[in-house]
């Protein structure tokens, strides 16, 4: 059966993390191996910066020119001058060049998605290039020719169908063959435009692929040991899960846990694939293992997103907030493509929290303004607990202004300042 691992971008950041990456994909399977990966490093953040800048109208070349000079150092030390994945690399950019000569279309999310998505086209050509130096026999596959989707740029929808099609069409001649190298993240339309599936995508596109191809597993290979009930940069006690099962990690993903993007889990739940968090540093180290089973968890599970805004929206007469608002309001977020983290409403008011990405905010700001009295706070935290306790919930908020808090039987939620 074939086996599905992922690599972030933290993984590829340099040569010498390219180089532990292959060593770690030829050691372990050369044969029936699918490797999906995400951009190099900080690739992505550049990219969205390069694409901001254009749509304004703003300076790019210095920009483009970063991300230039980290591929090319990484290649300089990786091959030599004449290698034919210099022309591969700087085709690629050369995409990008002519994307930036032209007017910019009017569509920011399409924009993004023709732009940020190079990120994973150049990693993978360079990993593509660096196993085949080595003597690992590999093929590169456009991921794009694998996921399609509809057009909902920047957040696209896996037209699950087509892409199951496509991928057991192709991927079974390919691999057992060869190494299977492809991009996390990207997707196509049926007018060949790319797509992106909502940042830090990567997981997501693993677990498409493996859960169409039916893999024996998925492997998504950290920069930590595994999955922890805290991060361990903030509470150096955390402690590490061996298991868990797909209702927590489903769980603990849709609050924010940011170790595994919040769509990987269901694919796999669907299909029964077992999913391994493992550290690429240590590769033979267990790490944790999400699969069937009801898992017990003993210890408290904190969640904590930084950079959110709190709104409070209420009707400009002060009349109750009724379903008839409520639906108005929801559409108004999925129309700006906004996840709700948490929420609250009372008699005349509603409350939400969410990531703030800045131009998405000022759409949703300036539709709810129209008939709403909107207010909001910038820069709160959200602190999610699972299995909490009252002692706990003390800890965290003390010092703090609790904006708004939220308890369930399980879950407790504060927004605080």
């Amino acid at each position: 059966m074939i086996q599905v691992y992922k690599f972030g971008g933290a993984s590829v950041q340099n040569s010498a993390g390219i180089k532990n990456v292959c060593q770690i994909i030829s050691q372990r399977n050369p044969m029936n191996l699918l490797v999906v990966v995400s951009a190099i490093g900080n690739t992505t953040n550049l990219l969205e910066k390069l694409t901001s800048n254009y749509m304004k109208g703003l300076e790019t070349g210095s920009i483009l020119n970063e991300i230039r000079q980290t591929h090319y150092s990484i290649l300089h030390e990786l091959f030599d001058n004449n290698d034919p994945v210099f022309d591969d690399v700087e085709n690629t950019f050369v995409e990008i060049d002519w994307m930036l000569e032209d007017e910019p279309h009017e569509n920011y999310d399409f924009v993004y998605d023709q732009i940020v998505s190079v990120g994973e086209l150049l990693s993978t050509k360079i990993i593509s290039a660096w196993l085949t130096k080595c003597g690992v026999k590999n093929k590169w596959i456009d991921a794009r020719s694998l996921i399609y989707t509809d057009n909902s740029y920047r957040e696209a929808q896996v037209d699950w169908n087509k892409t199951s099609l496509e991928i057991k069409k192709q991927l079974p001649g390919l691999i057992g063959q060869a190494i299977g190298i492809t991009q996390g993240f990207i997707g196509s339309t049926s007018e060949n435009f790319t797509t992106t599936l909502g940042r830090e995508g990567s997981d997501y596109s693993a677990a498409i692929i493996s859960s169409c191809i039916g893999a024996e597993s998925l492997t998504v290979w950290k920069d930590v040991p595994g999955i922890f009930n805290a991060d361990p940069k903030l509470f150096p006690q955390a402690v590490k899960f061996d298991s868990l099962s797909y209702r927590e990690a489903l769980e603990m993903t849709y609050y924010g846990a940011n170790i595994i993007h919040p769509k990987t889990i269901k694919p796999l739940q669907n299909a029964g694939i077992p999913l391994h968090v493992k550290p690429y540093d240590y590769p033979d180290q267990p790490g944790t293992v999400i699969s069937p089973g009801t898992s017990s968890v003993n210890v408290p599970a904190i969640i904590i997103k930084k950079r959110q805004v709190l709104i409070s929206i209420s009707t400009r007469d002060h009349s109750f907030i009724t379903e008839t608002h409520l639906s108005d309001i929801f559409d108004s977020f999925a129309g700006c493509k906004i996840k709700i983290n948490a929420m609250q409403n009372s008699a005349i008011s509603f409350s939400a929290c969410f990531d703030l990405v800045e131009h998405a905010f000022e759409k949703l700001k300036e539709r709810l303004s129209i008939n709403y009295l909107f207010r909001y706070n910038e820069d709160v935290q959200l602190i999610t607990i699972r299995h909490f306790k009252q002692d706990l919930i003390d800890e965290l908020s003390a010092g703090k202004t609790i904006m708004l808090e939220q308890l369930s039987r399980i879950t407790a939620q504060l927004v605080v300042k």
